[in-house]
């Protein structure tokens, strides 16, 4: 009975699952996509709990998205030439979602969610190179974003703004 159960459900199933080739396919694969949600996720995490305009969701969702695109892209045996296609096509939709979370101020020359937008267009590069099977490029791309975007970037950012605000009132003083 189980035995029959299963040649079924292999005779059913074997030609949609046969893109992964073997067992250690299919396995490379979720391990690539889980690891793409979750990386995504932790950028994502940074940007939720300062209530950004993207969030948690849509990190994981841009991370595993670029994974998959080049995953396929992969297990279809594109050649690179067209890979590059996939990936340029692929920033550029990034980028439209990115413009979709800036928008101007009252004040002139000021915009905001740039920096999430940021964000996103690079949770698509750490997807991407989890997607081309490079998972320590993909951590390194996670580990120095969240660094960035933590206190440590801000701070950063705060130490530049007051030392250029010094400089610009020392030379408006000469």
């Amino acid at each position: 009975m189980n035995d029959g159960f299963w040649q079924l459900l292999h005779e059913a199933l074997g030609p949609d699952l046969s893109e992964f080739g073997d067992v250690p396919g299919l396995v490379r694969a979720i391990f690539r996509l889980c690891l793409a949600a979750v990386l995504g996720g932790v950028i994502g995490m940074e940007r939720t709990v300062h209530s950004r305009p993207a969030g948690l969701r849509t990190f994981m969702l841009v991370a595993v998205g670029s994974a998959a695109f080049v995953l396929i892209s992969e297990q279809i045996g594109i050649q690179e030439g067209d890979l590059s296609r996939v990936i340029q096509g692929l920033l550029t939709g990034v980028g439209f979602l990115g413009a979709g979370v800036i928008f101007r101020t009252t004040e002139p020359s000021q915009a905001r969610g740039l920096t999430t937008a940021a964000g996103i267009w690079l949770t698509a590069s750490l997807g991407m190179a989890v997607g081309l099977g490079r998972p320590a490029s993909a951590l390194l791309i996670a580990l120095l974003t969240f660094a960035i975007l933590s206190r440590l970037g801000r701070r950063l950012e705060l130490a530049v703004k007051l030392r250029v605000r010094r400089r610009l009132r020392d030379q408006a003083q000469l």
